[in-house]
């Protein structure tokens, strides 16, 4: 195993006045301070919708950091779900699911699961320990299914076996349709709220093709999907009963979501790539459009405008919070732990590109502060979970993955 401190000192966010977007409260006060972020954005003349939308201040945390190298030789882990007994379960995307220990010990691929389309960003994707382990030992996983004429996201639920050798009685819940010939944007991510719910996060399958699908309700690319714990809908989903439109979604207008998470208070929250600029922080409520790709910061990959160039357009919602350059986020989690009390209520965000863990401190449902943690890894970090002593875990999307855990020394 391997440490590397990392000792940081504090420093506090000051307030100033500020406005608010899209019938959203403004922030009783904006933000003072230095920018975290200082390079160039690539929407170089794009101005956010209210102060604090990005380039939050530099906040730092008065500890010592260490990170500890727990496993390795993981084949591009994408998701990462903490088993009541303190030992993780971890998904490959190649098409893997193992169980690992606390103290590294990574066990043998678990049997029983579907086979995935591994090609470009599908594969084994997000996995999530039900809310009724206790009781049933239900887990769920999302994965690009291979299907006739393409492949699209899909989840599944199963019985991890009592040795956790296999998952039993494997039954797939949700299918995104359309089936798409691509390798780009499966989404997905999971979370339950306390309700009997599962969000399901979806791309849009990044292709110019289907990107208007994202504003299109008879698809779910491009979607937060909401459904009960067995894929039945819920009545009281938003788009229930509308001609036209698919009963499974919450939400409309995302590019591609590789996390979510659930706040105390049931809120949903959501984050999505951009392309060069426009990575999303997004307060996702029921019915809503977040834009994509009629409004969207940032720029296209080759440069130029995005469709036509809106940020801002009636009918959308603003993101909460917008990174330009990108730090191309992956999952995400709420930090609730004991050992760092100071960040209770803030987000932790995997960031792939920037290889880092953004920690976002929030007030009011606002972005006031912002921390890079694990920059000292030098590796992506796709996923991020707290474990019960309230250490942060991570695994990293590399050939040689590992699981990491962070820490006071």
């Amino acid at each position: 195993m391997r440490f590397a401190p990392l000792a940081v000192s504090v420093s506090l966010a000051a307030l100033a006045a500020a406005c608010g977007a899209n019938g959203q409260d403004a922030p009783a006060a904006g933000q003072a301070g230095t920018p975290l972020e200082t390079r160039p954005a690539n929407g170089a003349n794009q101005q956010p919708a209210f102060a604090g939308q990005t380039r939050a201040p530099a906040v730092r945390t008065e500890a010592v950091l260490t990170h500890t190298v727990v496993a390795s030789g993981l084949d591009h882990p994408w998701g990462l779900a903490l088993l009541p007994d303190g030992r993780w379960l971890v998904t490959e995307r190649s098409g893997s699911l193992r169980i690992i220990g606390a103290d590294g010990a990574k066990g043998a691929p678990i049997a029983g699961l579907p086979r995935v389309d591994a090609r470009g960003q599908g594969g084994l994707l997000d996995v999530a320990v039900g809310p009724t382990f206790g009781q049933d030992r239900l887990i769920y996983w999302s994965y690009s299914e291979p299907r006739e004429g393409g492949n699209a996201t899909s989840v599944a639920r199963g019985r991890l076996s009592d040795d956790g050798a296999r998952v039993e009685n494997v039954q797939v819940i949700f299918r995104a349709m359309p089936t798409y010939d691509g390798d780009k944007h499966f989404g997905s991510a999971l979370a339950f709220d306390r309700s009997g719910h599962i969000f399901i996060t979806l791309g849009e399958r990044s292709d110019r093709p289907m990107r208007p699908q994202a504003q299109d309700l008879a698809s779910h690319m491009g979607k937060t999907i909401r459904v009960n714990l067995d894929g039945s809908v819920p009545q009281d989903n938003p788009f229930v009963g509308r001609q036209g439109a698919l009963p499974e979604i919450w939400s409309l207008g995302h590019r591609n979501m590789q996390g979510v998470a659930i706040a105390s208070n049931g809120d949903v929250w959501t984050v999505e790539h951009g392309t060069r600029g426009g990575d999303e922080i997004n307060l996702d409520q029921a019915g809503k459009n977040y834009g994509w790709p009629d409004a969207a910061y940032g720029v296209e990959y080759a440069g130029g405008a995005i469709n036509t160039g809106e940020t801002q357009r009636a009918g959308t919602e603003q993101p909460v919070y917008y990174w330009d350059p990108v730090i191309a986020p992956g999952g995400m989690t709420f930090y609730d732990g004991a050992m760092f009390p100071g960040w209770r209520g803030n987000l932790l965000v995997a960031g792939l590109k920037e290889k880092h863990i953004a920690r976002l401190v929030l007030e009011n449902n606002w972005v006031v502060g912002e921390e890079r943690l694990l920059t000292d890894l030098g590796e992506r970090v796709r996923d991020v979970a707290v474990g019960p002593d309230g250490a942060v875990w991570a695994i990293t999307d590399e050939a040689n993955g590992k699981l990491v855990r962070l820490a006071t020394r």
